[in-house]
């Protein structure tokens, strides 16, 4: 075989060496994707099956899981204070369990974002603070609206995530493992990072939302927190 002849063979197979890398880079990224969209839903799917619904059918929806309220009563001291939150993008709503603390004498509270003032960066301290909730409905509450968007109250008695019983955690999604997706902010794992890293039992963590909301599985990051259980219309589930 001449020289020529050899290294047309050589570029050939180099060349061909080089298709198949570039074929199998493209299989496994394609492959990372898919594995990445099976494990983290975008968020939009979510969202906008929510905001679908009509009020009558997350009213609904929410009277169902407000039905199995009474099971987490069971772990509950008398007048606990609960962590609840508005439901103002489609959420399950939320005053169902206001008038469920009302009626057995739980003392209820609102996130305030942004009350320790900002970081160093500038940005709002994304540890949450409660204030207490002293009308019977949600809409009486006087708020004004966050630059994120949501609705809060503020009130000079703030208390810290640790002095309450229970917070009732908004989310996106979650797992069969407990692991939540929330809207990004991470206000909610920052809040909860340091008891949960120390194995306290107190707050209790627990989801609020639809079935659909429960998925098989969510990738999980170092900082997120999960929950000690979900409530949906279809029941109470512990992790």
């Amino acid at each position: 075989m001449s020289k020529n002849t050899g290294q047309q063979h050589s570029a050939t197979a180099l060349s061909d060496s080089l298709s198949q890398l570039s074929a199998d880079d493209a299989r496994s990224k394609k492959e990372v994707k898919v594995a990445d969209s099976l494990a983290n839903p975008p968020r939009r799917q979510f969202t906008r099956q929510r905001r679908q619904l009509t009020a009558g059918e997350r009213r609904q929806y929410a009277r169902m899981a407000s039905l199995h309220l009474i099971k987490l009563q069971q772990r509950l001291p008398p007048h606990a204070k609960i962590g609840l939150y508005y439901d103002g993008f489609g959420e399950l709503p939320t005053q169902p369990l206001l008038d469920w603390c009302q009626r057995l004498g739980y003392l209820p509270y609102l996130p305030v974002v942004g009350s320790l003032g900002r970081t160093r960066n500038g940005n709002d301290d994304k540890r949450l603070r409660f204030v207490p909730i002293y009308q019977s409905k949600l809409l009486n509450i006087p708020t004004r609206i966050h630059s994120l968007g949501m609705k809060q109250n503020h009130h000079r008695r703030l208390l810290w995530a640790r002095e309450l019983d229970v917070i009732i955690c908004p989310l996106v999604a979650v797992d069969k493992n407990g692991n939540r997706m929330g809207m990004g902010g991470g206000f909610y794992d920052t809040t909860l990072g340091k008891s949960h890293q120390a194995g306290l039992k107190k707050p209790l963590k627990i989801g609020w939302c639809y079935d659909f909301q429960v998925v098989e599985q969510l990738e999980r990051q170092p900082w997120d927190v999960p929950l000690d259980g979900i409530i949906t219309p279809s029941g109470l589930r512990w992790f």
